[in-house]
């Protein structure tokens, strides 16, 4: 079960636009939201905006996206590990942007030094839950797979 769905998500992470705007999420051409259950919970304490909140089905998740986004011309996620578990998968990235007002650009390798990663739980070909983390051995022990 882990190897299929690290490929899932390998395919759905294929389907996102190389450079997230909020303009692109309006238009529903971030990313295919066919791989991602209708009841999915997105969780994330690595924005200021987002601590604390559960974000609840498609709608949801789409709203953090566009808070997250807002501040920049573009945000850019790319994909530097996949690492599955049984039904839950993490992946690792490197998170690139321009401020909109400013623009200054960022480079999550420039600031944290680590990765941005992604706890997601899979169902039946489906995301039903997402949570992220900007420590990797956090990620890495939220998915039981502490090094």
């Amino acid at each position: 079960m882990s190897e299929k769905n690290v490929e899932i998500l390998r395919a759905f992470i294929a389907t996102w636009s190389p450079e997230w705007t909020v303009e692109a999420w309006e238009r529903g051409e971030a990313m295919d939201m066919s791989f991602i259950d209708p009841d999915v919970v997105y969780e994330d304490d690595v924005l200021p905006d987002h601590v604390g909140e559960a974000y609840h089905g498609h709608e949801g998740w789409i709203r953090s996206a566009k808070t997250w986004a807002e501040p920049f011309e573009w945000v850019r996620l790319e994909l530097e590990e996949i690492i599955g578990a049984g039904d839950r998968v993490l992946s690792f990235h490197r998170v690139r942007s321009r401020a909109r007002h400013t623009g200054i650009e960022f480079d999550s390798r420039d600031t944290e030094g680590a990765p941005l990663g992604y706890l997601w739980t899979l169902r039946d070909g489906k995301i039903v839950h997402l949570r992220a983390f900007l420590d990797r051995e956090q990620a890495l022990e939220a998915a039981g797979l502490s090094e």
